[in-house]
């Protein structure tokens, strides 16, 4: 085989183009750039989402640490109760898209609730709570499907290179989404702000209903049921301790999102505006990190990049429990710590994703996603309600050093994966292209 043969194989293996064209090429093909566009827009709403409601209670309805747990608690339920029989009904289904367009339109109607509570008076936690949770719900029921959608619109060669145009697009809303959402706030009220939030899942349902892909057909029915994407995560000790790191990783991390607007708008006295400017700055390492992660996977590969994913983003964490003092160095630790973290959680999230889309057999990718996203999301809200207990016992500062330092140790179970010593892409992600 000639050295272009080897190193093109060689590149395939790693999930990227190698010296092919450049990853926007990949937006030119018309399955994709709707798959993309659908989950950029809505990715914008998130962000919004994601600032506005906890606003609105802490703002609105005077919400302490415990509400505030029980808030993020209510949205990340559905994860830890779903996710894997969703993925076990995802993987039996013939047209996974529509499933995730009627996730969109059903997130429309639940966001928009708010706004029209608020403009009757009679907006209360209680509805926040319900809303929260109705949206996670379709929420899992999208993500349990998108993978089937993902697969069925990129070749496996480009599965890096299409990661990194989704991070680069989370990370471009992780930017305009709270430094919009800051101001529409501000502008508007937190209720309102998520009117555009609403209107961003239409522009999804819409993309998603122009792609005209050939989805994996539906896996058979089996005594398997629901266990079967545990079981394959319990047989294979790489993937299954990867995923103990990525439950710990998450279930620490929440203890930051969980209390962050509350800490920021009391402890450190920030205004709206102040809080989406830093919030937004995660995006802009994001951006950084979408860029970097495929040269990061060519240099040292797929493996050592999930290692060093996993300590760039934990890391630069522990400045906000660090934060005090004067206004400007406040600021300019929590930039600090939204930059890298971004960057960070951005090379982790596409080596990650990569792996995973490319070592799951196709006929339990939804089943053993499900259970990935119970790892990933599922343990968040205990993490959401042990950060609003312990916030309320300790304060809001000790509660944050714990889960950062949690964060930090959650590598050891990655390293004892052994995922490091794994340079490349599965061969059966090879054969498949």
């Amino acid at each position: 085989m000639s050295k272009a043969g080897m190193g093109m194989r060689a590149a395939r293996r790693r999930g990227t183009a190698g010296d092919a064209p450049p990853r926007t090429g990949l937006l030119r093909e018309r399955g994709f750039r709707l798959y993309w566009t659908a989950q950029s827009t809505s990715l914008v709403g998130d962000e919004i989402n994601i600032l506005a409601i906890p606003l609105a209670a802490v703002l609105l309805l005077d919400a302490g640490a415990t509400e505030m747990g029980w808030l993020t608690a209510a949205a990340l339920l559905p994860s830890l109760l779903l996710s894997i029989p969703g993925g076990a009904w995802a993987d039996r289904q013939t047209d996974r898209r529509r499933a995730m367009i009627v996730a969109d339109v059903g997130r429309f109607a639940a966001v928009a609730s708010v706004p029209l509570a608020y403009a009757f008076g009679t907006l209360t936690m209680t509805h926040l709570y319900v809303t929260e949770f109705v949206v996670g719900a379709l929420t899992v029921l999208f993500r349990v499907c998108q993978h089937h959608v993902y697969a069925s619109v990129v070749a496996p060669e480009r599965y890096v290179d299409a990661n990194a145009l989704l991070s680069g697009s989370r990370s471009t809303a992780s930017v305009a989404g709270p430094s919009t959402g800051g101001a529409l706030v501000q502008a508007l009220s937190a209720p309102f702000a998520l009117l555009v939030d609403a209107a961003t899942y239409l522009v999804s349902a819409v993309c998603l209903g122009r792609i005209e892909a050939r989805e994996a057909p539906p896996a058979p029915r089996d005594r398997r049921g629901l266990a079967a994407g545990l079981r394959w995560v319990r047989a294979h000790r790489t993937p299954g301790l990867l995923l103990a790191g990525v439950a710990m990783l998450s279930l620490c991390h929440t203890f930051l999102l969980t209390l962050y607007v509350l800490y920021g708008a009391t402890e450190l006295g920030l205004t709206a505006g102040a809080l989406g400017m830093v919030v937004a700055a995660a995006g802009l390492g994001g951006l950084a990190g979408a860029w970097a992660a495929p040269r990061v996977v060519r240099r040292i590969g797929i493996g050592p990049s999930i290692v060093t994913g996993f300590l760039w983003f934990s890391l630069p964490v522990m400045l906000v429990p660090l934060a005090e003092g004067p206004e400007l160095w406040v600021i300019a630790a929590l930039l600090a710590a939204q930059l890298g973290a971004g960057s960070g959680v951005a090379v982790l999230d596409i080596s990650t994703n990569s792996y995973l889309i490319a070592v799951i057999p196709e006929t339990l990718r939804s089943r053993v996603m499900g259970v990935v996203q119970t790892a990933n999301f599922g343990v968040r809200p205990i993490g959401a309600v042990l950060a609003g207990t312990l916030g309320t016992a300790l304060g809001l500062r000790p509660t944050l050093w714990i889960g950062t330092m949690g964060a930090v140790l959650s590598v050891l179970w990655v390293i004892a994966s052994g995922i490091r010593h794994v340079r490349e892409l599965p061969e059966n992600a090879v054969a498949a292209s």
